[in-house]
């Protein structure tokens, strides 16, 4: 039966995240190289890669659906994490999001995604008869209300933004009837008014507003965007040469090997560069989406949804700031941007993926 099971393992779908991991692991070193004291990381992340590929074929072993009876175990002791991040957590640029282990930071908000993929799917794939009664998402609300507060709490808007665009698809693809779902648009924007007023921190509303109307802020708060802008676009077709960007070798790119790497890969490999990285994106979502087609069930169905959603919402709105399209938010382009915490989130999430296409059909002996 494993070998039956094996030959149902997507390997198109693992070429397509080496290809990209290894892609961004040569521009984590290019992005770098100038720097001696963090030459070492891009060999860090060829290591954190290594450990994620061994998560990877764990959890693509494990039957995803003997993890119902787990889910909600696994999400308290996530949002156990999170508590603990407030009081124990290191601070970093003013945000109080890492637990250190060691040397290595450890990041419980991207893990949280996963908890909230599997928690809401698990949820929604056994209310399926149910979702005509508003209770039904509301609850499902409930369960994601608590993450998104203490995620935006370190504060991390981003990561917070992420968790409530994983939850709203899953609740889409689960059923959500459309008057539901107007009704929660409608809440939504009744309270941004007063978000905006109390809740979000000077520096949040100052990338808004430097999106909206550039001249309103200072330049020194246009630095990171005008940099990454001028780095875009001096790039030209086939750009100025690996190792040879001028906005990153010579520093003026800050955060260069993080938010803004993909404008080290449009100065460095150009437009063709820039393409290529996007075209690799575009297969694994449309590979992941197939498999979201075939699941056997609606647990698996909304599993790979959330995955899907997850690096979906990452890599258009880390392109967007990139590209000033969409303000800054710090949100890092996944499988490319360096963070063991990151990528073991996203290859986990693979090894979901992996675990419904391996059964995506009743198999011969089970």
């Amino acid at each position: 039966m494993r070998s039956v099971l094996w030959r149902r393992f997507d390997w198109p779908l693992l070429a397509l995240v080496l290809l990209l991991s290894g892609y961004g692991i040569l521009m984590i070193a290019s992005a770098l190289s100038g720097n001696q004291v963090l030459a070492v990381w891009p060999w860090r992340q060829a290591g954190f890669l290594l450990i994620g590929m061994i998560l990877l074929f764990l959890v693509a072993v494990i039957d995803y659906r003997l993890l119902g009876s787990l889910v909600y175990p696994l999400y308290l002791l996530m949002l156990l994490a999170l508590v603990v991040l407030t009081v124990a957590g290191t601070v970093s640029g003013g945000a109080q999001r890492w637990l250190a282990l060691g040397d290595f930071l450890l990041q419980p908000s991207e893990l949280i995604k996963l908890a909230i993929i599997l928690v809401m799917s698990y949820y929604l794939s056994t209310r399926e008869e149910r979702m005509n009664n508003l209770i039904t998402p509301l609850v499902a609300l409930i369960l994601l209300a608590p993450a998104v507060v203490l995620v935006y709490l370190q504060p991390n808007l981003g990561t917070a933004l992420s968790l409530l665009a994983i939850g709203g698809m899953i609740l889409v693809v689960s059923g959500l009837r459309w008057q539901h779902g107007l009704l929660m648009i409608a809440a939504g924007a009744a309270a941004a008014v007063p978000a905006w007023k109390y809740l979000f921190a000077d520096y949040m509303k100052t990338r808004v507003m430097m999106f909206l109307d550039p001249t309103a802020v200072s330049a020194a708060d246009r630095y990171n965007v005008d940099q990454a802008m001028i780095s875009i676009g001096s790039g030209g077709w086939l750009g100025r040469g690996l190792f040879r960007g001028s906005q990153s070798q010579l520093h003026f790119l800050r955060v260069r090997h993080t938010d803004f790497i993909f404008s080290v890969t449009a100065e460095e490999l150009g437009y063709f560069g820039a393409v290529v990285l996007i075209i690799l994106f575009g297969l694994l979502l449309l590979r992941m989406t197939r498999i979201a087609s075939m699941a056997r069930d609606t647990f698996g169905r909304l599993i790979v949804t959330g995955v899907t959603t997850m690096i979906l919402f990452q890599f258009i709105v880390n392109i967007g700031m990139n590209l000033s399209l969409l303000p800054v938010t710090g949100i890092p382009l996944p499988f490319i941007s360096y963070g063991g915490s990151s990528l073991w989130t996203m290859l986990i999430g693979i090894g979901l993926t992996e675990s419904v296409a391996m059964r995506y059909r009743k198999i011969e002996f089970e």
